[in-house]
């Protein structure tokens, strides 16, 4: 097993685990784009978004991401929630994760 996502979800390698449910393991960025960032994984490995047809789990990736914001207390203030989909897309790690991002305004507003 190479993917250190699926290591991070098997607890074979350490990390900062702040949610967990039966199918997402929820943990601290080790390299934080903003005062809040936090990755919303999936116990089960799949590459990317295009490759996931599961959309229970995407469902309840989306449900985590609420329930951790709440959580972590910046549900009022705002947040925002990223997949990064291939290279270009910014994809680093080729396990389907969210990104969960608060803690300051953030610019480029999409809408």
């Amino acid at each position: 097993m190479e993917c250190i996502f699926c290591k991070i979800v098997s607890k074979e390698v350490n990390s900062t685990i702040v949610h967990e449910t039966d199918h997402i393991v929820v943990i601290k960025d080790i390299n934080p784009q903003a005062p809040t960032h936090l990755l919303i994984i999936p116990r089960s490995h799949c590459p990317t978004l295009l490759d996931c047809d599961d959309r229970g789990l995407l469902g309840e990736m989306l449900e985590v991401a609420k329930e951790v914001a709440k959580k972590v207390g910046v549900d009022r203030s705002g947040f925002r929630v990223v997949v990064n989909t291939n290279d270009e897309g910014g994809q680093t790690v080729y396990h389907l994760h969210m990104h969960l991002l608060a803690g300051r305004p953030l610019s480029g507003r999409m809408g």
